[in-house]
């Protein structure tokens, strides 16, 4: 589990973070979601422990980062995956190499049993036989995919996606949604996952946090969004036709 407690972070003077708390909870998808500048993906590198907040504690299963030393941080890096907007896949290295990288940074496995992970985790994607392909050579959907298997080859026990579905038709969407929810219940893993995409809101929304301007307007489930009593969010969540439809047809 993640705990975040009176996290304030602030930019030249601005306050971009304003006393956020909120715990991510292990075995379930977390999602966070607000309008573009609303201090998602600052949240996000907090965690990541790329940005420091000036005042508020971020705990890792109880462990403090935002006061850690720089050898544990580097320790606790190693039980992180992380799935990046475009998916952040090098173009040079082929499919088998990107999601052997993290193991050469960090296990001490032979290549043999190296190889044999990355085939695994390949496979729990559904993607076989790809391993010396090229990104360029595959879907914007595989390469998502491909990204999401070099996240979880070193078996990591925090899971962090950045709009994982941009970019992606509305099907292919659905299959990563789907699979990050797998993935999350099948291991265990805490998982925080920043969108816009309201369909993975209603569809894998364990825990939502909404945050508007720097603050949390809102927390609950997919299922308490549909009558929550709060206009921010209800403007948010409902501002396509398909969505008010959806509102509609619940009442």
């Amino acid at each position: 589990m993640i705990e975040i407690k009176n996290i304030i972070k602030s930019f030249s003077g601005r306050e971009i973070l304003k006393d956020i708390s909120f715990s991510y909870r292990k075995g379930v998808t977390n999602l966070v979601i607000g309008q573009s500048g609303s201090g998602k993906t600052v949240l996000l590198k907090c965690l990541l422990g790329l940005h420091k907040p000036e005042q508020g504690s971020i705990l890792f299963d109880g462990e403090d980062i935002v006061t850690m030393s720089s050898n544990n941080l580097k320790r606790l890096r190693k039980e992180v995956g992380m799935v990046f907007q475009g998916g952040a896949l090098f173009d040079s290295m082929n499919i088998e190499q990107n999601v052997l990288f993290p193991l050469q940074m960090f296990s001490d496995m032979s290549k043999e049993e190296m190889l044999d992970r990355v085939n695994f985790c390949l496979k729990r994607v559904n993607l076989e036989n790809v391993n010396h392909l090229y990104p360029s050579e595959i879907s914007g959907g595989m390469k998502k995919r491909v990204a999401i298997a070099r996240a979880i080859v070193l078996n990591p026990k925090y899971l962090f996606c950045d709009e994982p579905n941009s970019g992606l038709d509305p099907y292919t969407a659905i299959l990563i949604d789907n699979l990050l929810k797998e993935l999350t219940y099948e291991y265990g893993m805490t998982t925080v996952i920043n969108t816009h995409d309201m369909n993975s809101v209603m569809e894998i929304g364990d825990r939502i946090l909404f945050i508007k301007e720097g603050k949390m307007a809102w927390k609950g489930t997919s299922t308490d969004i549909i009558k929550a009593a709060n206009q921010d969010l209800q403007d948010f969540v409902f501002s396509s036709e398909l969505f008010k439809t959806i509102k509609e047809k619940s009442r």
